[in-house]
């Protein structure tokens, strides 16, 4: 969403640079870091934390090297970017939006353990962040909610739902005889596709026909293919790999499904909303915002394999079901997740900093 935010804001005359830490930038930095609510020192030796502090350090030694410019408002989205850009520029305005948990993420992939010493680190950060910080915003109430419980005022937090260029979206009229699913994700344990493979595996054990198309990586598409084989849905199921535009492909299909274990918000659920698809999600933080069970979409509980089928075979069954969730779901998605809203917004907060300096 950044660079189209990004140009939206050029196009209103104002001048705004995009900057971040290229990849083969690693272990340049040497800054000695610390932390003014907490030692980070305790936590040191676990590879995910000196991971962390080795990134800020070189995010620091990359900044110095790059930016020459003074700036009006510093605007982040992640917790280094904004600690390092408030360290080097301490009288300039910086917000940050946090976009997800990074820290739930490695716990529903199985890398860190449950309220483990890495855990706690990223969870600390929090509190940095409002410390250090001129202001934190988030893509959801929900995941407001999440960061409330590590903030002392929590009400200061804005929430921003993400927006999106709708001329990046062009539904296309189309008429599938077998119904197509698709699912866009990261292929990690967190996106829950063990599961939406084993409510498969139970359509077509009760006869109901579909393809299901999986776009995207990482570390267990090799897992996921063999659990597909397992469950004898191979065949029925197609990999595509990464994609850099799924939106481009998404609108010739029939129904989005990704029964994520946890979402701050979702951002691929609005984006099949506005390429006019049927919406089957899981009842977690975003996506619960986005969906209203029975109206622009399923809701069904997380790892429920049974309840994930019946609400597929629901939507796949009835194509007036179908037409009317896809329809109330591209309706909602182009009134609220709107990339004008998103610009209002932001330039309202923008202009207040801007102003108080």
């Amino acid at each position: 969403m950044v660079p189209y935010v990004r140009e939206r804001f050029q196009k209103l005359g104002w001048d705004m640079d995009l900057f971040w830490l290229p990849k083969r930038v690693r272990s340049k930095g040497t800054d000695e870091i610390a932390f003014e609510t907490f030692d980070w020192r305790v936590y040191a030796g676990h590879p995910v934390v000196d991971k962390y502090i080795q990134t800020y350090r070189d995010y620091l030694w990359w900044t110095r090297k790059q930016v020459r410019e003074s700036y009006d408002l510093i605007h982040a989205h992640h917790p280094i970017a904004a600690l390092s850009m408030k360290s080097l520029f301490p009288d300039t305005p910086v917000i940050a939006t946090v976009h997800s948990s990074f820290e739930r993420e490695l716990v529903l992939n199985g890398r860190i353990a449950p309220d483990g010493p890495e855990e706690r680190f990223l969870t600390r950060l929090y509190g940095e962040m409002e410390r250090k910080l001129d202001r934190i915003l988030t893509v959801s109430q929900s995941f407001k909610r999440y960061l409330s419980g590590y903030l002392r005022d929590p009400d200061r937090v804005i929430v921003i739902p993400n927006g999106y260029d709708e001329k990046r979206f062009r539904p296309v009229q189309h008429n599938n005889p077998v119904p197509q699913l698709i699912t866009v994700c990261r292929l990690v344990p967190a996106k829950g596709l063990d599961v939406l493979l084993k409510a498969c595996a139970e359509l077509k054990r009760r006869g109901s026909p579909f393809m299901l198309h999986v776009i995207g990586d990482g570390p267990i598409r090799q897992d996921l293919e063999h659990l597909a084989r397992e469950l004898n849905v191979y065949e029925d199921t197609i990999f595509y790999g990464y994609m850099l535009h799924p939106e481009q492909f998404m609108p010739f299909f029939d129904i989005f499904v990704l029964p994520s274990r946890a979402e701050a918000f979702g951002s691929v659920f609005a984006e099949a909303a506005l390429c006019w698809l049927a919406l089957v999600g899981t009842d977690v933080g975003g996506i619960a915002e986005q969906i209203e069970h029975g109206k622009n979409g399923l809701l069904v509980p997380v790892d429920d394999v049974t309840a994930l089928a019946d609400a597929l075979q629901q939507v796949m069954e009835d194509p007036a079901l179908r037409q009317r969730l896809a329809k109330a779901a591209y309706d909602k998605a182009k009134k609220t997740y709107s990339l004008k809203r998103v610009i209002l917004q932001l330039k309202e907060l923008y202009l207040l900093y801007v102003h108080a300096q």
